[in-house]
């Protein structure tokens, strides 16, 4: 691995509370902001199954103006709009969200759909052929957020949203820099809310993304310091999950996750284009968004072993960086074995988690690779250059090798 000088960093503003009581600190984070009504944006389990909305009403009184929690999975724009017209009717003048990633990314919307004025179809990010992506600025100043979070989740602090338009085959995609949260709990207790199955589904992703992440053979010294400790607080969380009552690996995979958005913020990107990682990176959203039960992680989980086999001799480099990072490179393998020994070294971590390494165990029908792949075939973030269509077969024999 060689060091890459010449970068470019950015810092944003943001307050971390973590550990035993952390949600405590909240009627602070509401002087600083001078908010008199917070809008609390979550789904039915958060509201109805855990005692965590009540605790931060018991914890803000009346500065608490009211909550929505009929945010689904995915943020359907339906639910968003409702989060809108409710946080609108309360006269909100902040916004926390508490949840993973679908509510985080929402709540953020909101703020947007709060502030803007244009149509819907005005504000998301335009894919034109043959052209780079458009995000349109939105200039309108957005509500302060707080994010509480109930799993670890790369949606924390960022800028970008993503919500489900019902009359769409594909996302819509927001950006905007203004919305990124003013400040963020790792509150012991709101993280142990969220039974051990989706701790390890969200924890699976996060270790997923460290593993794709590590397969660079150059970057700036900032994004390898980054990188490194995400992946070996990953790893080191995922086999701990397993006792509900230690928030200590939900603790680390949020740190991981801050982590890697911090790598970005610092020169890094994701995967650093190699095929396998943006091929599976875009198998998983079509896959996930089509079959609604199963997570972005068990996607992950599931698809990448038979991508890295069938694919990784494209990047043979980054396959062996990620074998050594995963401690499964051995002296005298030559990069012929580097997708082999990266694809098994992740299907012993998924399995020792009881995570499905083969998309026959997430209970899809072969059927619908077809359209996978369809919808695969559109994902810009994955493929901003457009290659995959011309990789079309390719690509196909590689999604039937998953199953």
């Amino acid at each position: 691995m060689t060091y890459r000088h010449d970068f470019r960093a950015v810092g944003y503003p943001l307050r971390l509370y973590s550990g035993k009581d952390a949600l405590e600190n909240l009627p602070a984070e509401l002087k600083r902001h001078r908010s008199q009504r917070a809008f609390v944006v979550c789904g039915r389990t958060v509201s109805r199954q855990t005692p965590l909305v009540s605790r931060i009403r018991s914890i803000l009184g009346e500065k608490l103006a009211g909550v929505f929690d009929e945010m689904a999975k995915e943020s359907p724009l339906s639910a968003v709009v409702g989060a809108r017209d409710a946080a609108r009717a309360a006269q909100a003048d902040l916004l926390i969200g508490i949840g993973a990633g679908s509510v985080i990314q929402a709540t953020r919307v909101v703020a947007i759909l709060l502030a803007e004025t244009r149509p819907v179809e005005e504000l998301i990010t335009q894919y034109p052929d043959n052209a780079p992506a458009i995000s349109p600025k939105l200039l309108a100043p957005k509500l302060p957020i707080i994010n509480v979070l109930t799993a670890g989740t790369t949606a924390q602090n960022r800028g970008g949203s993503a919500v489900k338009g019902e009359h769409l085959d594909h996302r819509m995609e927001f950006f905007d820099p203004k919305t990124r949260p003013v400040a963020v709990f790792w509150d012991s207790d709101a993280l142990l809310t969220a039974p051990p199955s989706l701790a390890r589904t969200t924890g699976g992703s996060i270790f997923w993304r460290a593993a794709m992440n590590a397969g660079s053979a150059s970057m700036s010294p900032l994004v390898e310091g980054d990188r490194l400790q995400a992946l070996r607080l990953a790893q080191n969380a995922l086999p701990r999950l397993a006792d509900a009552t230690d928030p200590a690996p939900r603790i680390e995979l949020c740190a991981a996750a801050f982590l890697q958005n911090r790598e970005a913020d610092d020169g890094g990107a994701l995967m650093e284009k190699h095929w396998v990682g943006r091929v599976v990176y875009a198998f998983a959203a079509a896959l996930f968004h089509q079959h609604g039960h199963v997570t972005q992680g068990e996607a992950n989980a599931a698809l990448t072993p038979g991508v890295m086999r069938k694919l990784g001799w494209r990047d043979a480099e980054a396959m062996r960086a990620m074998a050594q990072a995963l401690g499964a490179w051995q002296e005298g393998d030559t990069l012929d074995d580097a997708p082999e020994r990266a694809a098994a070294a992740l299907e012993r971590v998924f399995d020792s988690i009881g995570m499905p390494t083969r998309v026959s165990k997430l209970g899809i029908p072969r059927e619908s690779l077809a359209t996978i792949l369809e919808h695969s075939l559109k994902n810009f973030n994955a493929d901003p250059r457009r290659e995959f269509v011309r990789e079309r077969e390719l690509l196909w024999d590689v999604l039937q090798s998953t199953w």
